[in-house]
């Protein structure tokens, strides 16, 4: 169930269940037993939620944590554990309380993110699934039609959030690289952009050596999807993003241990990405050129499966000597980046659950940005900022590149044990020509979830949809300044 919002001038004295944003140490708010608040041990902390009835009514305050700190990201953790807290409720009243001297729209967004993400549930194969109930949220704040934009952008960037989970949560046998197709394209054609799947025998014409070879073990033919957003009038820039489409990843002949393919129907998870960005590309870069390319297939052990020592050929016509299949990522990324670079954007950025290396280095709830151009690497961090998502930086060391030499080929697809996330990206850089700014989001531990947390359950959890939205929005053509 998807939650629906409206804006209130005032409180409702009769609504039968009201919540109030709360910073540490405020108790000025009429209307709250703030002594049982206290008893209760209600602090007013970050993330924190106390539940009080009486009366026949709710009140629910949400901490926000000290009233100096209060800025959006706290105001988006507090609309989701208040979500959480009154699930049972089909309706609930919010008043955005200490965080009313934020600026109203951003409030307003960040509070409906919130609650609707953490509303979120997969339920497609329950008998008897138990969803959220919460479907109407008044919103009670200053500056009413601010609100009210804000809200409607929160329950856009939801949407194509929500749908990107749902891509994402489907199983690998379910969502087979023909169903993400099919997704992608019926999406494009609600949403007005121009769609292109290619085919086998597409995909074969346009040389594309990564994809097939990954593909090669599996009874599902693969599909490269092209998406375009072209706007009406004069555009601010060109930006391709790029997005890994992996629908299952059993290892190939590099078989991965049993329990480590659990889950491994989420390695399309910078594909889901992608796709939901381009499904609000409308609403939040009408102005910009944009291009969408997602490689998929799944990665299996068929009969003619790509052997380790096999030597591929990437569309740039780089040659690849391929010594771990389960390094796949990269190979149907090394074909996108060629076709994307092809159409000589402004700048490029690819999402891939790439490397369990990276979640070494960042743990499971921060993405690693690498990139060839330092203006585009900060206007990524700074979407991702202002969404509420959190990346890293990670280097590029130019010396590290030599550990990719292949005897019998251009480059091979792994380098040692050591850095691995970044020998991934020194791969994928080569595939970029010179003086075209990119950065790649490896994405692997953000991108699932092994428990849940305050904005969703286990699973996926559409990371890099709301970045990549506040990317496109504040989007600026970089300047070229050669990343170290």
């Amino acid at each position: 169930m998807t939650v629906g919002f409206n804006v209130l001038e005032a409180t409702d004295d009769g609504a039968a269940v009201r919540a109030v944003l709360v910073a540490e140490g405020r108790t000025d708010h009429p209307g709250v037993d703030w002594e049982l608040a206290g008893r209760l041990g209600f602090e007013a902390k970050a993330g924190r939620v106390q539940v009080l009835a009486g009366d026949g009514r709710i009140v629910a305050l949400a901490g926000l944590g000290p009233v100096d700190d209060v800025d959006t990201d706290a105001v988006r953790r507090a609309g989701a554990v208040l979500a959480t807290a009154l699930r049972k409720q089909a309706a609930v009243t919010v008043e955005l309380g200490d965080a009313a001297g934020l600026d109203p729209r951003a409030a307003a967004q960040a509070l409906g993110e919130g609650m609707a993400l953490a509303s979120y549930s997969y339920d497609r194969f329950k008998s008897d699934p138990d969803p959220s109930a919460l479907a109407a949220v008044a919103v009670v704040g200053p500056d009413a039609p601010a609100l009210s934009e804000g809200l409607a952008r929160a329950a856009r960037l939801v949407e194509a959030v929500r749908w990107a989970r749902d891509l994402v949560n489907a199983p690998g046998g379910t969502l087979v690289p023909a169903e993400l197709a099919a997704a992608a394209a019926a999406m494009a054609e609600r949403e007005g952009l121009d769609a292109h799947i290619l085919g086998r025998e597409e995909i074969v014409e346009a040389r594309l050596g990564g994809l097939l070879g990954v593909n090669r073990g599996s009874t599902q033919e693969p599909r490269f999807i092209e998406l375009r957003h072209v706007p009406e009038g004069p555009s601010r820039g060109r930006v391709a993003l790029v997005g890994k489409g992996i629908t299952f990843d059993s290892g190939g002949l590099s078989i991965k241990p049993a329990d480590s393919m659990v889950g491994m129907q989420g390695d399309m998870g910078g594909a889901a990405a992608v796709l939901g960005a381009m499904s609000v590309v409308r609403t939040f870069a009408p102005d910009l050129e944009v291009r969408a390319y997602v490689p998929s297939t799944d990665n299996m052990l068929g009969g003619d499966a790509t052997r380790p020592g096999d030597v591929l050929t990437i569309r740039n016509g780089t040659t690849v000597e391929v010594l771990n299949t389960d390094a796949e990522g990269r190979l149907i990324l090394a074909d996108a980046l060629a076709l994307a670079a092809e159409a000589e954007p402004d700048a490029v950025v690819d999402l891939a659950t790439l490397t369990g290396a990276c979640m070494v280095a960042l743990g499971g709830r921060i993405a690693g940005v690498m990139g060839n151009d330092d203006g585009w690497v900060d206007q990524v961090r700074s979407a991702a900022g202002r969404a509420g998502e959190r990346v890293w930086p990670l280097p590029l060391p130019a010396d590290y590149r030599r550990q990719l030499d292949s005897p019998v080929a251009d480059l091979k697809n792994v380098g040692p044990r050591w850095g691995g996330a970044l020998t991934a990206g020194l791969f994928l850089q080569e595939f970029v020509p010179d003086g075209l700014p990119w950065v790649h989001l490896d994405i692997a531990g953000p991108a699932w979830l092994d428990e849940a947390d305050d904005f969703g359950p286990k699973g996926a959890t559409g990371f890099g949809v709301r970045t990549l939205a506040a990317l496109l929005e504040g989007f600026e053509a970089p300047g070229g300044t050669a990343a170290g």
